[in-house]
């Protein structure tokens, strides 16, 4: 299928609301993101080829040395921006008296929530040169987090979102991007040798919708298919950022094909399935691709779902008092990814999955007790004393 393009100018203001749960479960965590693929198949174009693109962004000065080949590490490409939270909960956008602002963005938080547990990552994406974007620079370098691979952008403003949850459950969304400087990420701005030295490539569908970025994200992506790396990918749905429903379907689906690792929810099945049941194990089946390691069905309180080609499952997840789901699906990614670049085989042990899995849903639990994203990410020993606990409670995390 064809990437529709975005609307070259997205109107400052989108508003987005979906369905979530009050609790999180997570295992855990390893990874570096990075976002983009073609048609289900790579374009044979070397970065350098792709027309109309020149290095417009700053690059950091390294925080560290050289990379030497790091058999954990995670890459993380797409975007990073400041999340609004309400101070008060449980209330729509409009009521909120005030707001906090949170570092965020699904790729940045994956990346800080593996070096948090421990794990080794990177993060590319591209942020305005501004104020907010020197700050979440900063928050990446204070987390551990390699950031050579980001870009300041002196043209666009670092995104901003507005996120809450309210009474009903419902999240809800508002951005701001006209455009803003994620989008805007060249294929000549790519660090392709960080890219080259991961064990597993981590986007998201964000990075998608426009271009520069999406030439940007498919030439990475290709990068890390020919050096072996492992390929990540979590639909992450904000439909509003799409210039349609449909442009949103064939966009999520056209690189599909390429991910080793897929991470989707329930509310996401139905909708690129046009509606089928997501808790029927033969319409998720209809998304598991010939070579798929691993399909993940996050289901908030109700734990996650587990499919590969030998065997499926469910692992319950830990019960907590939720006050933000902001971050936790991008916590429980963390936490699986981050036991996936340590350690392959996974794949083929069922119970060791499930041990992994059992980890990152209590990643994402506990990040469901704070409020913002990458403030709310829990360390390692936080998860196991968390394991512990309910362990000693007598609560039977699995099914």
């Amino acid at each position: 299928m064809a990437i529709h393009s975005a609307a070259s100018s997205f109107s400052c203001v989108s508003l987005n609301r979906q369905a979530s749960g009050s609790s999180h479960r997570l295992l855990r965590p390893f990874v570096l993101c990075q976002c983009e693929v073609k048609s289900l198949v790579f374009s044979s174009q070397s970065p350098a080829s792709f027309p109309g693109f020149r290095l417009q962004g700053k690059a950091l000065e390294s925080n560290s040395g050289p990379l030497e080949k790091e058999e954990s590490l995670v890459v993380c490409f797409g975007e990073m921006l400041i999340d609004f939270v309400p101070t008060t909960g449980g209330i729509s956008l409009a009521e909120a008296p005030a707001f906090k602002k949170a570092p965020g963005g699904a790729p940045a938080n994956v990346a800080v929530g593996i070096a948090r547990l421990g794990g080794s990552s990177a993060f590319i994406g591209k942020v305005g040169e501004d104020e907010f974007g020197h700050m979440l620079a900063d928050i990446l370098k204070e987390n551990n987090v390699n950031n050579e691979g980001m870009r300041f952008d002196p043209g666009a403003r670092t995104a901003l979102a507005f996120v809450t949850l309210r009474k009903d459950g419902e999240r809800e969304f508002m951005f701001y991007r006209n455009p803003s400087a994620d989008m805007l990420l060249q294929v000549a701005e790519l660090d392709l040798d960080l890219i080259k030295k991961a064990k597993v490539f981590h986007y998201g569908s964000i990075s998608l919708i426009t271009e520069p970025c999406k030439s940007a994200h498919i030439a990475a992506a290709k990068a890390a298919k020919n050096a072996g790396v492992i390929l990540s990918y979590d639909a992450n749905l904000r439909l509003p950022l799409w210039p349609s429903a449909e442009s949103a379907r064939e966009g999520i689906l056209s690189l599909w094909n390429a991910a080793d690792i897929i991470k989707i929810s329930e509310e996401e099945i139905s909708f690129l399935t046009q509606g089928e049941d997501p808790y029927d194990d033969s319409v998720v089946r209809k998304l598991y691709h010939p070579n798929l390691k691993l399909l993940l069905v996050t289901e908030g309180p109700n734990g996650c779902r587990y499919y590969t080609k030998e065997f499926n499952g469910r692992v319950e997840g830990l019960s907590v008092d939720s006050i933000d789901t902001t971050g936790a699906g991008d916590a429980f990614v963390a936490g699986i990814l981050s036991q996936i670049a340590a350690d392959i085989s996974l794949f083929q042990d069922e119970n060791r999955l499930r041990d992994a899995l059992r980890f990152a849903n209590a990643c994402g639990a506990l990040t469901a007790t704070k409020r913002g994203a990458i403030p709310a990410l829990p360390t390692r020993e936080a998860v196991l004393n968390a394991l512990l606990k309910s362990s000693r409670d007598g609560t039977d995390l699995s099914l």
